[in-house]
């Protein structure tokens, strides 16, 4: 099968299209043929160890000192059809339209992957497309689990910092059904877009910063984690809920101080995968109460090249890797 192969730590050139076995399943897994699958911001990270210091030995010492020699293929979304069952598999069947993501035995960058049946996955309905799908397992399910955790309830109020990438589009929809009145916090090319998908004020934050404007909120969601701690406090009423993808230590330590005096109640970054969530969000998309943001779709043998617009900062929510 042909798969985009990571070679080396770098640059999106380590990323080369080859062929490779064809995996088989075990007794309890599922062979999938991939038909969509996206670039996130995690594989772009794992690609170029883009980690703190202190990690990155850790991850070469699990993943490969010079090169990568375990999860040689990245992508952590998929979509596509059941291919193959191994003999205790009773949930799917061969042709079962499915997606999900592998987790961290990653794998979406190729014709064919295996995953275990009890896994991340759920049936893809009709009405919803393989690209559409693919963008649901990580932008989908951190969006909801994060507003679920801070238990965001209509009339209040929510900031979404980076609101514009694959995790916040859903979060500013998704914030908006609920009935919360939706700031949304990206550059400059990204507004249009975020007041397309339902937000009420759009900040740039290459111009203002949020954390100084006054404006407080009930919750304020940072997906991507770079927020100034004390000023996201300033920027919560009292007692309000802090969310943040990509903690750092800062958070973690401020987490305890911050609900030790009442300050805040502070969330940080935890799955929310589940067969129901994924079910739920398909169904959302199906029924026309949220919509994948795709800025661009790439074949597979362009995924070097996707990954070099995801690196731009430019792109608007997801990119898509189409597959066969």
């Amino acid at each position: 099968m042909k798969a985009i192969v990571w070679t080396a730590y770098g640059p999106p050139e380590v990323l080369q299209l080859q062929d490779i076995e064809t995996p088989v399943p075990e007794d309890d897994e599922i062979r999938i043929r991939i038909r969509a699958t996206t670039v996130s911001a995690g594989d772009a990270e794992l690609r170029g160890l883009k980690f703190s210091p202190l990690v990155r030995p850790l991850f070469r010492a699990y993943v490969g000192i010079d090169r990568p020699r375990r999860m040689t293929v990245l992508g952590q979304e998929l979509a596509g059809e059941v291919e193959l069952v191994g003999k205790d598999v009773t949930r799917f069947k061969p042709g079962d339209a499915v997606f999900g993501t592998p987790g961290l035995r990653l794998g979406g960058y190729a014709e064919y992957t295996c995953m275990p049946a009890n896994g991340a996955l759920a049936r893809k309905p009709d009405g919803v497309t393989y690209e559409q799908a693919a963008t649901l397992p990580v932008g989908g399910i951190e969006a909801l689990h994060a507003l679920r955790q801070a238990e965001l309830r209509s009339g209040e109020s929510i900031l979404v910092n980076g609101a514009g990438g694959c995790i916040g589009t859903y979060a500013v929809q998704l914030a908006k059904n609920l009935g919360a009145e939706v700031t949304a916090v990206d550059s400059t090319p990204k507004l249009e877009m975020l007041r397309s998908i339902g937000a009420d004020q759009v900040l740039d934050y290459t111009r203002e910063d949020f954390t100084r404007r006054g404006e407080q909120y009930d919750v304020v969601f940072d997906v991507i984690g770079k927020a100034p701690f004390a000023g996201v406090l300033r920027s919560l009423k009292p007692g309000g809920r802090f969310a943040v993808g990509n903690p750092k230590m800062v958070h973690r330590l401020g987490r305890t101080w911050a609900e030790a005096t009442g300050r805040a109640k502070v969330f940080t970054w935890s799955s929310g995968m589940s067969e129901e969530n994924l079910a739920y969000l398909a169904g959302e998309i199906e029924a026309g109460r949220i919509k994948a943001v795709i800025d661009r779709a790439f074949p597979l043998e362009q995924t070097a090249e996707a990954h070099r617009y995801a690196e731009t900062g430019e792109k608007k929510g997801h990119i898509v890797i189409t597959v066969g």
